[in-house]
């Protein structure tokens, strides 16, 4: 495993749309490792792809209750309650600001098999999903301000 450069803002890579991962391999699960080394060492709660330089759909995320490892997620269910708490990013180093989100949230992704699983999240979880899959879509979380 190897720790990964961590992009900050003004780098082009983190507004850039992630293209989807087609197939589950290798270097893709040597990627998951490596991005799962590099976010506990920041640390963080999570890591998505464009914050390592890579354009992909791939995020890392541990709130407590273990490595998630998510490929193409897609929040398909989101809870109308929400609320407010702070937030920060690996990209945007000792800046937190109180953001909105879903309380709850459940995802579809791939897991680093390639198998279909669903994540359901609430409270930080669920934001920690919903905050990697924004950097998937170039949209980082001061853009809720």
């Amino acid at each position: 495993m190897a720790l990964l450069k961590i992009r900050e803002i003004g780098d082009p890579v983190l507004r850039t749309k992630c293209k989807e991962v087609e197939e589950v391999t290798d270097k893709t699960r040597k990627l998951l490792d490596d991005m799962a080394e590099t976010m506990y060492d920041a640390p963080g709660v999570g890591l998505a792809a464009p914050q390592v330089g890579i354009s992909k759909r791939i995020v890392v995320i541990d709130v407590g209750s273990g490595l998630l490892e998510l490929i193409n997620p897609e929040i398909i269910e989101s809870s109308e309650k929400t609320y407010i708490d702070n937030e920060g990013c690996l990209s945007i180093p000792e800046k937190t600001a109180k953001v909105e989100r879903a309380y709850k949230v459940k995802v579809e992704a791939l897991d680093r098999d390639g198998k279909e699983i669903i994540v359901k999240g609430k409270g930080l979880l669920a934001r920690a999903l919903q905050h990697e899959i924004d950097h998937l879509d170039g949209k980082l979380f001061v853009d809720y301000l």
